[in-house]
């Protein structure tokens, strides 16, 4: 079976700064993400040998650390790509995202009531998680989740289609505790032509809560 890999950064460790600096990224991406992605793999092959020898009595805790290493190399995929330097404003038919435009204002009813409440649920996440944006397909509309810890969510199944990373490895070495200034920084680098790809193929899935019975 394959294994989980690091991808590449589509762009230099500089191209971010001064919203985040070429420090942070090249220690969140090359340390923590890779951590994430070598969790993965080892989780799977600590299940694969509690299957052969039929020894489950750590079947919780390894079902916790897969979702745990899993989610967090999911989410930090999505991360990398939801960024660019040449991102921020916000989304624009004139910028051929007019359709991601009318979805958030018709969900959320303007795109500044949409920023704060992503912007708040990102900042008051307890302790270490993320603000996320997310396609729910029982609706067909975006709502805005915390996720804490990488852990939880899945019942709602929604997909993520932008992240705002809300661990301080994301941020401490530059705002150190100032989280807040972090995510309004976090604006001006958001590439609404890769979160709107990201919705259009969200709506385009077939999901299975929404398969006839």
């Amino acid at each position: 079976m394959p294994v989980y890999t690091l991808p590449e950064l589509p762009y230099d460790y500089a191209a971010l700064a001064p919203v985040i600096s070429p420090e942070i990224v090249e220690l969140h991406h090359d340390k923590h993400h890779a951590a994430y992605v070598k969790g993965a793999n080892d989780t799977l092959e600590q299940l694969a040998e509690a299957r052969d020898k039929e020894a489950w009595g750590a079947l919780n805790g390894l079902e916790k650390s897969l979702a745990f290493h899993l989610s967090g190399h999911i989410l930090h995929s999505i991360y990398w790509r939801n960024m660019s330097g040449d991102g921020g404003g916000e989304p624009r038919e004139a910028d051929g995202v007019g359709e991601l435009a009318d979805a958030v204002a018709e969900s959320f009813g303007s795109f500044a009531a949409f920023k704060a409440q992503l912007s708040k649920a990102a900042a008051t996440t307890q302790g270490s998680g993320w603000g996320v944006l997310a396609y729910e397909p029982l609706s067909g509309r975006l709502i805005v989740e915390q996720v804490y810890d990488h852990q939880g969510n899945v019942g709602q199944g929604s997909t993520p289609i932008l992240v705002f990373d809300a661990w301080e490895h994301a941020f401490y070495l530059q705002y150190r505790n100032q989280k807040v200034d972090f995510i309004d920084a976090m604006w001006a680098v958001v590439d609404w032509q890769d979160v709107a790809r990201r919705y259009e193929a969200a709506k385009s899935r077939t999901d299975v809560l929404l398969l006839a019975p």
